[in-house]
């Protein structure tokens, strides 16, 4: 009686799986180098969408602010229109605000109010654009001094120009305390960074704002007799 051979069944080589390993790896390597280039892409999209939007805010708030300005020559100390520019830009002036202008729910029913919009240095060494008001008759409470608005983050430039109508310019810095500007014009510019904590390219916006309002002559403001 004779029996069959038995079949011979061919097996994997180590060079054989090892290959295979190898081509599953790069298979692997492929897909994860292509699911961070889309989250990192994904990331730069939101950190831009942010800055614009951030910008879009700080930019609006002044804006917003400028189109309730109050001048009466007859109250200049509550009235003044101030423009600093340089290191430590200052852009302060009152202004009768909407019930949507930011933190109006804390001062009441006192909606002519003192804004100062000013940079000031941040915890991480930047600097920050930020937003303090106060009623006029009134000082500036401890709250308001210690902890104002921060409308922006990692501000380059916070410049602000006034038209003089005597000399046809852009005036820098605003001396006149007896009038308010027919136009202003802001400059606003953010950086932004990396992921990697480096330094990005700055974004910057341009808007000129003309005053509806013009200052209140004392003689209209003299009581009649």
């Amino acid at each position: 009686m004779t029996f069959p051979p038995p079949s011979r069944r061919r097996a994997f080589t180590l060079l054989e799986i090892m290959v295979a390993i190898a081509l599953f790896a790069m298979v692997v390597a492929t897909i994860y180098s292509t699911w961070i280039l889309i989250v990192r892409s994904s990331q730069i999209a939101q950190k831009a969408a942010a800055q614009v939007q951030r910008e879009r805010v700080a930019v609006r708030t002044v804006e917003n602010a400028l189109m309730c300005v109050q001048s009466f020559q007859a109250s200049m100390k509550y009235y003044s229109f101030y423009v600093q520019n340089g290191p430590e830009p200052v852009f302060s002036f009152t202004s009768r605000l909407p019930d949507i202008f930011p933190r109006s729910g804390k001062f009441g029913d006192f909606n002519v109010r003192r804004v100062t919009f000013s940079v000031e240095p941040g915890p991480d060494q930047e600097n920050n654009l930020v937003l303090s008001q106060n009623p006029i008759l009134m000082d500036q409470d401890e709250d308001e001094k210690n902890s104002p608005l921060i409308l922006a983050h990692d501000v380059k430039a916070f410049v602000v120009e006034c038209w003089d109508t005597n000399t046809m310019t852009w005036a820098t810095e605003w001396d006149d305390t007896n009038s308010i500007p027919p136009v202003v014009r802001l400059t606003f510019s953010m950086g932004s960074r990396t992921s990697d904590g480096m330094e990005g390219p700055a974004e910057t916006t341009t808007r000129m704002v003309a005053l509806p309002s013009s200052t209140l002559p004392a003689a209209v403001q003299a009581p009649l007799h």
